[in-house]
Order: structure tokens, then C-alpha cells, then sequence
């Protein structure tokens, strides 16, 4: 999957046109125009890198960048983007958390070496599935819900990094007990699947009853569900 990319500014000239290029480059873009948006953001869609202006509403970008690494582990990089060009100014950015430091204005396409240069550096440490608030880590075996992190077995989460690198593809019982328990006889049954789906719902869906992302497709087995 691609790695995503939120560009937090408030011009609205600016953040689309750093968008366009870096759509072009190849990733994945979410915007926010203020920093309470960039928290919704944040939390909704994981992502591997920021690129943060200063000069924000609601939410300052010093007060943002300090907020994300309170919730993060250091895998998310931070990119200021500022006008605030002294010296002094750009090491305070560097103290609170930020990994790199560009001044406006700026050429998108200095910008986008920026980004390869500090993902070439952290890329590494960001590889995670992402849909709708719900992030799988599968290199540190973590879950995260929005802002909770999960608790699951070890079948239930491979279970489910299953299911979502493989959005909207109907697996079979048959096909998911081969993947959880490859050196198993065939007396694990079909049912040991449905057990590990209705624990996974009570964890990830708001209504287990009515679940959204992980489906049942009626005589052929379960889909996870990207809409």
C-alpha cells in the first residue's frame, strides 16, 4: 500500500498544490486546514508522515506536533513548513519533535526530496494497514481503534491483518484456517473461525450485531470491508 501523507495548512492554494505533488510522487494525501482538523486526521488515518505549518488556527503547529508525539512511539515523521525562518526558530521546531525543517516559500519540488529523504530515513518504522480509524502494526504486532489500542490474541490478529491487506475479497472458512493454523489436522473446524470473527467484532466494531468492516458473505465466508 501507498504511505500516507497529511498536509496540515490552513492556505488553501498551498496545501493543494503541495497535494498535487505529492499525489504525483505517489502517495496518499489527507488534508487539514487547522489543528483540531489535523487531530481528527491524525487519529482517522494513521499516517507515516507530516507536513505541518506553524501558522495555524484553532491549534498552533508547535502545540500539534508536541500532541503527536504524545500519541506516537516516534514512527510518524514531521515536516515543519514555515516562514518562521531565524535560526533560533527552526531549533525550537527541531527540540518539540519535528524531523526536518523547510522554509516557505518553497519549491514543491524541494519539498517532495524532503519527504523521500526522511521517509528513506523512517519508512521503515511505518508500516501499518489504515482503514477508518483502525490501524494494524504488523511489525510491532499492535492495534490501534482511533486513539485505543486493542488487545487481541495472536490468531485474532493475524486473522484480521489478513482479512485487511486484502480489502473486499471474500476469504472462505476453508482458506482462513489454512492461513491461522497452516500445521493443524483437519480437526480444527469451521467454527473455530466464526469464534475468532465474533471476538474480533466485540473489539473493533461499534455494533457487533451490525458489522461494518468485517462481513459475512453468506455461503461463502468473510470479507473486510474498505468503503
Amino acid at each position: 500500500m501507498k504511505q500516507t501523507v497529511l498536509v496540515v495548512e490552513d492556505d488553501n492554494m498551498i496545501r493543494n498544490l503541495i497535494t498535487i505533488y505529492l499525489e504525483k510522487a505517489g502517495y496518499d494525501v489527507v488534508q487539514a486546514a487547522d489543528g483540531m482538523a489535523a487531530k481528527e486526521a491524525f487519529l482517522k488515518y494513521h499516517p507515516c508522515l507530516i507536513i505541518l505549518d506553524l501558522m495555524l488556527p484553532k491549534l498552533s503547529g508547535e502545540e500539534y506536533c508536541k500532541w503527536v508525539r504524545e500519541q506516537e512511539q516516534g514512527e510518524i515523521s514531521i515536516i515543519m513548513l514555515s516562514a518562521k525562518a531565524r535560526i533560533e526558530e527552526k531549533i525550537n521546531g527541531l527540540k518539540i519533535g519535528a524531523d526536518d525543517y523547510l522554509t516557505k516559500p518553497f519549491d514543491p519540488n524541494e519539498l517532495i526530496a524532503h519527504v523521500e529523504a526522511v521517509l528513506r530515513r523512517t519508512g521503515q518504522f511505518c508500516q501499518k494497514v489504515v482503514f477508518d480509524g483502525l490501524c494494524i502494526k504488523p511489525r510491532k504486532g499492535e492495534v490501534l481503534l482511533y486513539d485505543k489500542q486493542l488487545n487481541l490474541t495472536k490468531h485474532e490478529f493475524n486473522l484480521l491483518y489478513h482479512l485487511m491487506k486484502s480489502p473486499n475479497i471474500v476469504f472462505s472458512r476453508e482458506h482462513l484456517i489454512d492461513q491461522l493454523y497452516p500445521y493443524a489436522d483437519r480437526t480444527v473446524l469451521d467454527r473455530t473461525i466464526d469464534a475468532h470473527i465474533k471476538k474480533l467484532r466485540e473489539k473493533i466494531e461499534e455494533s457487533p450485531a451490525s458489522p461494518k468492516r468485517i462481513r459475512t458473505v453468506r455461503g461463502m465466508g468473510y470479507k473486510f470491508v474498505n468503503e
